[in-house]
């Protein structure tokens, strides 16, 4: 299958075509996305990786640039993988790349965009895993954020939605903020999924969990419970994906 169009998602969670026009750095990023290595096989997991790209999220950003690459080897070991880069900044932009058949690739691209503010929209990233899976078999995605400024019910009900399809959510929350932790909880529950906290000042903590939605996506659940005899973190995603069970 030929690499999907780069494109903006919008407000009502359908995707449009991109168009070069205007010069900067998000058209520089999706051009560049074009030009990576088309994903050949249907029979690749499918990752779409989600970030939170409002100003709060910089230092994790620059984290998980840095992580990326160590995060995929994991998928080299459990099957072939390709992954869909998701973010949203400012106001009302949220973008997404086309498929990638070799997803630490990505990393610099990544590096060229900078965060801005501006508020969450989780919903719009929901609605487009949930378009993707209509076109292309999602088997899971991560969503990295720590902030949710949304309706929690509308939320709950998209997670609903790809929870029905089988697309698990991982959903991994720097800080403590108690209504991020309710909504996170609740896609990663409805989604039979997992929600994890991590420190942004160890990195190893969020690394051990990216490996482990990655091996999912990759060789399901038994890639999992390999890569879980030596990264308890991938342990406790398992047992919360167990717990979320409906």
């Amino acid at each position: 299958m030929s690499e999907r169009k780069d494109r903006a998602v919008d407000k009502a969670g359908a995707t449009a075509p991109v168009t070069h026009s205007q010069p900067g750095e998000i058209d520089r990023f999706l051009g560049a996305a074009k030009q990576l290595a088309p994903l050949v096989t249907g029979q690749a997991g499918r990752l779409v990786f989600a970030l939170d790209a409002t100003m709060s999220r910089q230092p994790t950003w620059d984290l998980a640039c840095s992580l990326q690459a160590r995060m995929f080897d994991v998928a080299t070991q459990s099957g072939s993988l390709a992954v869909q880069l998701v973010y949203f900044r400012g106001i009302g932009e949220c973008r997404a790349s086309g498929w990638v058949g070799e997803p630490a690739r990505l990393i610099g691209l990544r590096r060229r965009i900078a965060c801005e503010g501006g508020q969450t929209q989780i919903a719009r990233v929901l609605r487009h895993v949930r378009d993707e899976a209509k076109a292309v078999p999602v088997r899971a995605f991560v969503f990295v954020g720590d902030a949710m400024e949304e309706d929690v019910d509308a939320l709950a009900s998209l997670a609903g939605e790809l929870g029905l399809r089988g697309i698990r959510g991982f959903v991994f929350q720097e800080g403590h903020d108690p209504a991020a932790s309710a909504a996170f909880a609740t896609i990663a529950r409805l989604t039979g999924g997992a929600h994890a906290r991590f420190d942004v000042n160890a990195p190893a903590s969020l690394l051990d969990l990216l490996r482990g939605a990655a091996a999912y996506a990759a060789g399901g659940r038994e890639a999992m419970l390999r890569l879980a005899g030596s990264t308890p973190a991938v342990k406790g995603l398992i047992a919360a994906m167990d717990g979320g069970k409906r």
